[in-house]
């Protein structure tokens, strides 16, 4: 009774996994997989608390390998050493089946030593992730294995979990629990799709509003309770992108109180990854060019904060925020750079001028013989006029300065050494 209900009502079979019809139905690949007991490496893709650790269990007591679980946010080399040198091994006979929490924390280094023990079968890997595997999953563990995206969980299918759960308690009580039928409809609705999360408010009801021969769940425990458990986020729903989307706007449009409100609705919600890759964004994306020594300072800030974790890394993450949000700000880099790959994709451009070209001799067909290139660091100023886009369009102009104090001041040396320089 010690453990929480979430794991006392763990499914021990396909049959008993809430939703995930998708992936479980009968004919289904991953259902024919798991029946076949034939397991091949897979990634578990989806939100928190929606069956992914459920279903690696009962694939692993299915196939009759051993189960190894490891945590990528906290594990160490010597962690996945020592689930190596379990192979061979007489517990181990059947072969080991990895469970890996988190993939999206691995480094390099402990990827490449599960890579060889992959290859060879002696170890099955089952990798879960709340990321976007094909963003933030290695291409060499992402090649060798099966992706399958797991969806966020319909009140409709919490419910039913719920109902399971309510007795459970009461067998383990030997007591009848009393709620109303709307009090679960709201628990499932409060917990966004997370399993785990709805029977852990339920457990909470339950324990609250024991007293006497019954259980009975009073209208203001429930909403005390579904209060003090009001972050609501769905990582891979709608309300994941507009917060996403107002974090970033946020910063551009210079508002620091609503872009640090913002970061915390992420990182209340365990959503490192996002927070700070769109952090990074920002900096190269709005700032740009009108403060571009922001690029290594948010940079910095980032591999602190995925360095040190939640909570502390709220910390460098605030800092890098309000300076983004508080610093000037230029789309001109990203005008040029989108305007040039437009181009591109239209098929636009040409040959590279004879005198740009990576070869120092010319074929007897060549008008011209000899490259012709003007080093600009021998002329006056390091520059010398001369062409550098493809003829059709040498007088493309992708690049205009803004009007923020760096880039004015790179035009001034720009307008000197231009005016110097005509013709």
């Amino acid at each position: 009774m010690g453990s929480p209900l979430a794991d006392r009502l763990r499914p021990t079979s396909v049959e008993e996994v809430a939703g995930q019809k998708h992936l479980l139905s009968q004919g289904k690949v991953l259902r024919k997989i798991i029946d076949s007991g034939n397991i091949p490496n897979l990634i578990f893709y989806g939100p928190s608390g929606v069956g992914k650790t459920t279903v690696a269990n009962i694939i692993a007591k299915n196939c009759g390998k051993k189960l190894c679980y490891l945590n990528a946010t906290t594990c160490s080399t010597a962690d996945i050493k020592e689930v190596v040198n379990t192979i061979g091994t007489i517990e181990a006979m059947g072969g080991i089946l990895l469970y890996l929490d988190e993939i999206q924390y691995f480094n390099k280094k402990q990827q490449q030593i599960l890579l060889s023990y992959i290859e060879n079968g002696d170890i099955t890997l089952i990798a879960s992730t709340t990321e976007n595997p094909y963003f933030y999953v290695y291409n060499a563990i992402l090649s060798r294995s099966t992706v399958f995206e797991f969806k966020t969980l319909s009140s409709e299918d919490i419910v039913w979990v719920l109902d399971r759960g309510i007795k459970i308690l009461s067998g383990e009580k030997g007591k009848e629990i009393i709620i109303s039928r709307d009090s679960v409809k709201k628990i499932a609705t409060a917990a966004a799709g997370d399993v785990r999360r709805a029977l852990n408010m339920l457990e909470l009801c339950i324990v609250t509003a024991e007293n006497g021969e019954e259980i009975t769940v009073k209208d203001e425990t429930l909403e005390e309770i579904l209060a003090s458990n009001s972050v609501r986020y769905d990582r891979e729903g709608d309300e994941h992108y507009d917060i996403i989307s107002a974090y970033q706007k946020s910063m551009r449009g210079s508002d620091p109180d609503a872009a640090i409100y913002y970061l915390g609705r992420l990182l209340a919600a365990g959503d490192l990854p996002s927070a700070c890759r769109r952090l990074l964004v920002c900096a190269n994306e709005d700032v740009g060019l009108a403060y571009p020594q922001i690029i290594p300072i948010v940079k910095a800030a980032v591999d602190t904060a995925m360095m040190v974790g939640l909570p502390e890394a709220r910390l460098p993450l605030a800092n890098a925020v309000i300076l983004v949000a508080t610093s000037p700000k230029s789309v001109s880099a990203h005008d040029a750079i989108n305007a040039a790959m437009a181009d591109i994709e239209r098929g636009i451009g040409g040959d590279i001028p004879r005198h740009l070209q990576n070869k120092h001799f010319d074929g007897e067909d060549a008008e011209i013989k000899g490259q012709h290139y003007k080093y600009p660091h021998s002329y006056p100023r390091h520059y010398v006029n001369q062409q550098y886009l493809p003829d059709n369009i040498k007088h493309k102009k992708y690049y205009t300065f803004s009007d923020n104090k760096t880039e004015q001041k790179c035009k001034e040396y720009w307008d000197i050494i231009k005016g110097e320089n005509k013709g």
